[in-house]
């Protein structure tokens, strides 16, 4: 699915004239006879939605309940799953033949719309609104991407330290707050035949939430970011030390063995059975210890010891057709506001609070979310690299982190593959 995903974007780099259709000469329709309209209770408006299909139960509660308040409203769903999503919305992108609404994540992936002219600019919509009371801040910087606000964030995911209490007070390990604390509790945990931290390298993106930290460590928030905006280059001191520092961690047995290949999805497991401590996870975390019927009072959580206080964090959001004329944006925008209620998306994100300012947070049965969250709006955030990276970056530094595991890379090796891909995207631009 990635290798396609490649392949659309080269297409895209190769292909201007087909982007010129939701581009450069985008214009927003208005009704003919010059005036603005919003969707009244007597028209009749129809709304296409692409969104994940693991939404599809919650979803269709949601539109029947709102239809009984909004039946001229009709919205139109397809579902995918996550990669299609991303293919699916490309393809179309390229055609001209993008839906009313799709359901995307931040970072390159969304904004790949902006820069081509194929999504709404919501800055004049969210300033007439009172957006920047509305949402959390974190969430909605988020999806300001290609210098406009693109988005209607509909969740907000920051990342930390998950580790076992229990573990940790059997062999004396404080809780980490610097750097060198840290391989100090890894050094301690793995002398005790415990290892550090459960780790799946499949899919490449969970070794990458450690990798990550590394960086932000060894460049600093300024330097991390200016990598991440490919203001600097990957092949610098900073990342190598970052990428050597995590061959380390694989030499000394970190991991869990075979790690690389394994899924990371299953890395709770590994914390449950007491194989490993320590898990590099988001707020989510919480809800899957409930899932699984596990101790919650053995579970804690810290902030990564990076020494600059950023947490990792993504968002998701809803992006709108660049097309559509005020009526449409109105009807989307009651779905999206009926939709993003705590009575109505409790059921759509069970394990995400709303990314509002005032959001109301789980209860004690949950009782890391709201910390993680107060933290990350104190400490600040970093963009997740995934979502930082276009695709075709992002499967270098996977590729890479997968050769410095098996011994076949070295870090200055990645380093320099993934500032050669940066200027092959740039490039293709």
């Amino acid at each position: 699915m990635k290798k396609k995903i490649i392949a659309l974007m080269l297409v895209a780099a190769m292909s201007a004239a087909m982007f010129a259709g939701c581009g450069n000469n985008k214009t927003e329709k208005n009704n003919s006879d010059g005036s603005e309209k919003t969707a009244s209770s007597e028209e009749q408006v129809d709304i296409t939605y692409w969104t994940l299909g693991t939404r599809q139960e919650s979803m269709e509660q949601i539109v029947s309940e709102f239809n009984e308040e909004y039946p001229n409203i009709n919205i139109i769903f397809s579902y995918y799953d996550t990669d299609a999503i991303k293919d699916a919305c490309k393809v179309a992108a390229q055609a001209d033949n993008l839906p009313d609404m799709w359901y995307n994540w931040g970072g390159s992936l969304g904004a790949y719309y902006p820069q081509n002219g194929c999504s709404k600019d919501l800055t004049e919509y969210a300033a007439a609104n009172g957006w920047d009371e509305k949402f959390n801040s974190g969430a909605l910087s988020l999806c300001e991407l290609g210098g406009q606000l693109s988005g209607y964030p509909i969740a907000y995911n920051v990342v930390g330290m998950f580790y076992r209490k229990d573990i940790f007070q059997e062999y004396g390990i404080e809780v980490p707050t610097t750097f060198e604390q840290f391989e100090q509790a890894c050094a301690t945990l793995k002398k005790n035949g415990v290892t550090p931290i459960s780790t799946g390298g499949l899919y490449g993106w969970h070794t990458m939430r450690l990798v990550e930290q590394f960086v932000e460590y060894y460049a600093g928030a300024d330097g991390h970011d200016k990598l991440n905006s490919f203001d600097s280059r990957w092949d610098q001191e900073n990342v190598i030390k970052a990428l050597a520092k995590y061959q380390e961690f694989c030499e000394k047995g970190y991991f869990p063995e075979g790690f690389i290949t394994s899924d990371p999805n299953d890395t709770l497991i590994s914390l449950a059975n007491g194989n490993c401590a320590m898990d590099i996870q988001g707020q989510w975390y919480d809800f899957n210890i409930l899932d699984n019927d596990l101790d919650m009072d053995q579970y804690g959580w810290f902030p990564f010891p990076n020494e600059t206080g950023r947490m990792s964090a993504f968002t998701e959001m809803v992006q709108f057709n660049a097309d559509m004329d005020d009526a449409k944006l109105d009807a989307c925008m009651k779905f999206m506001d009926f939709m993003e209620t705590e009575e109505h998306a409790a059921a759509d994100l069970v394990n995400n609070p709303l990314p509002f300012a005032n959001a109301v947070m789980p209860g004690d049965e949950r009782p890391h979310v709201s910390e993680m969250y107060e933290y990350s709006n104190e400490g600040g955030t970093f963009t997740i690299t995934d979502q930082a990276f276009p695709t075709a970056v992002a499967d270098v530094l996977f590729d890479g982190q997968a050769g410095i595991c098996n011994g076949t890379e070295t870090p200055e090796k990645v380093a320099a593959a993934i500032q050669s891909a940066i200027e092959e995207y740039k490039s293709a631009e």
